[in-house]
């Protein structure tokens, strides 16, 4: 089944509503990008320099770069560890209201509030707590209040909100970076009240999501939530059906273990995780925040002409390609695009590097072919790894430990985003390893190795609901064979006391022979 742009006629109700609370909720991803790219061009202003350097030469030392870029990441780590209690007490959505509304906002008040770098990292840390909780929280909210039939394109709008709000901060960056005063700086850091207030306000009217209120045993309160996703009445048939296979999930996974941290170290659910973490971590290993963290910097270091509009060229590309991404994901499946990205993605990082090391960065035609390329790699990257990352996660885990896994598979990301940002500078300074375009040999070799990891750890999840992808890995062993799944369990129908100590694939065994039997039985009365 391809991506369809319009709901399947054997879906009742209406699907709008989702698609667009889904949609909307995504924008918390600009405060994720526009965050993370801001200090590309802040580090590179003059004025900023002028202020907050220790140096004579009114520089920063690989060190400082290091610590100043890297410590949102370290934010973000501990927020993505945090959003798992938050989500599981607070819900999910009034834990996006606090993540925003709170803790992100003191990070900016404390940066824009600065004149000097221990204030700045310090806002900077409490920003990346805020933006660690909200990169958790988002796609667990989409994924668990989207139709299956556009899930992947809803989760993946995250991504394209992220490169919408990297593009932003180049934008603004470059308006303000030739200003020679403070708000070289403070205007594009307090812009960013703006987006936490609009995805704050949006929250207010939106439903808690109903698999959440299944969790905490509200089940009332679920049917309206759901009702008010499909737009139909609380005890229509699609409604009740719906609820009664999530809640049936939900008390056969409660009923072979407990929603502790060690059971997300368990079974399926810790090989899922394993995959989840890999993936996230990955993503990252793929070099596309080196470009987005230090891009300004490595293009004017390295003699490229006007650094600043680089840097918007390659943004502008981030955003365009991930809406091919949002089709795709759909059409081809999770599986097929994340091999396609890994395979593009791993040529243009070996050819920028060959490029840059023979040619060297100075020669402009090797300049023009290395900017090139590098478009080309966020092409790949944008619409494939991008996005799918989020989608795939945000559907790998049961309700009982989704918080806790996707917090874990979110915090991988943030490890992996730190320890980049605080390697790179001396992974290409002058005074250490000097690597400067070799460094594209280590995301190529990276990119290789995404090939084998699609291969062999992620499985085709498109088309199905979240309770099937349970069924999934209950039922097949080998990710290369997930394509040729058909559900055939229903929860519903599922007796968790009678069941207990089963498999998936057993009781799926039972209640085909089951349907085999009552058909079989019908067939003497069809005769007559």
């Amino acid at each position: 089944m391809g991506f369809q742009l319009k709901k399947p006629a054997d879906v009742p109700g209406k699907s709008w509503p989702a698609i667009l609370i889904g949609l909307f909720v995504a924008f918390g991803g600009v405060l994720f990008g526009y965050d993370t790219g801001t200090i590309s061009g802040i580090l590179a202003m003059p004025y900023w320099l002028q202020e907050f350097s220790t140096t004579s030469d009114g520089t920063l030392t690989g060190a400082q770069d290091a610590l100043i870029v890297s410590i949102l990441s370290a934010g973000t780590f501990f927020g993505a560890l945090f959003a798992a209690p938050m989500g599981d007490l607070l819900g999910r959505r009034i834990g996006l209201m606090t993540s925003a509304g709170v803790v992100f906002n003191f990070g900016v008040i404390l940066q824009a509030a600065s004149t000097r770098q221990p204030l700045f990292i310090a806002g900077r840390f409490f920003a990346g707590l805020g933006v660690g909780l909200v990169s958790a929280l988002i796609p667990m909210y989409q994924s668990e209040t989207s139709p299956k039939w556009i899930r992947g394109t809803i989760v993946g709008a995250y991504q394209l909100a992220i490169t919408i709000g990297l593009f932003l901060a180049a934008i603004v960056n470059n308006s303000t970076k030739g200003r020679n005063d403070s708000g070289s700086y403070r205007i594009p850091i307090s812009v960013q009240f703006l987006w936490s207030l609009i995805l704050i306000i949006g929250l207010f009217f939106l439903p808690e999501t109903p698999r959440y209120l299944i969790k905490m045993d509200r089940y009332e309160e679920a049917a309206k939530s759901l009702g008010k996703l499909r737009r139909l009445p609380v005890d229509h048939p699609a409604v009740v059906e719906e609820l009664n296979e999530v809640q049936a999930n939900h008390l056969y996974e409660m009923s072979i273990g407990q929603a502790s941290y060690m059971e997300c170290f368990k079974g399926t659910v810790g090989k899922r995780l394993l995959t989840g973490c890999l993936l996230q971590s990955l993503q990252q290993l793929t070099g596309v925040n080196f470009i987005f963290y230090y891009g300004t910097q490595y293009f004017k270091n390295a003699g490229f002409q006007s650094p600043f509009t680089i840097q918007v060229i390659t943004n502008s590309v981030n955003v365009v390609s991930t809406l091919p991404g949002l089709y795709m994901v759909e059409k081809l499946g999770r599986r097929n695009l994340l091999l396609m990205g890994a395979i593009g993605m791993c040529v243009c990082q070996y050819i920028v590097a060959i490029t840059g090391t023979v040619a060297g960065t100075t020669d402009l035609a090797a300049q023009r072919t290395a900017i090139a390329f590098v478009c080309i790699y966020i092409f790949f990257f944008a619409s494939s790894w991008g996005p799918v990352a989020w989608v795939v996660t945000g559907e790998l885990f049961p309700l009982k430990v989704r918080a806790k896994c996707l917090s874990m598979t979110t915090a991988s990301n943030w490890l992996l985003n730190w320890a980049i940002a605080y390697s790179t500078p001396y992974m290409v300074d002058e005074d250490h390893a000097n690597l400067r375009s070799k460094v594209f040999f280590v995301w190529g070799t990276f990119c290789f190795v995404c090939i084998a990891f699609v291969w062999f750890m992620i499985y085709e999840t498109k088309g199905l609901s979240l309770e099937q992808v349970d069924e999934l890995y209950g039922i097949v062993s080998k990710a290369w064979k997930s394509k040729q799944f058909r559900p055939a369990l229903s929860f519903a129908d599922v007796d968790a006391n009678a069941n207990r100590g089963m498999s998936l694939s057993e009781i799926a065994a039972n209640q085909e022979r089951k349907r085999s039997v009552q058909h079989d039985e019908t067939l003497p009365q069809e005769k007559l």
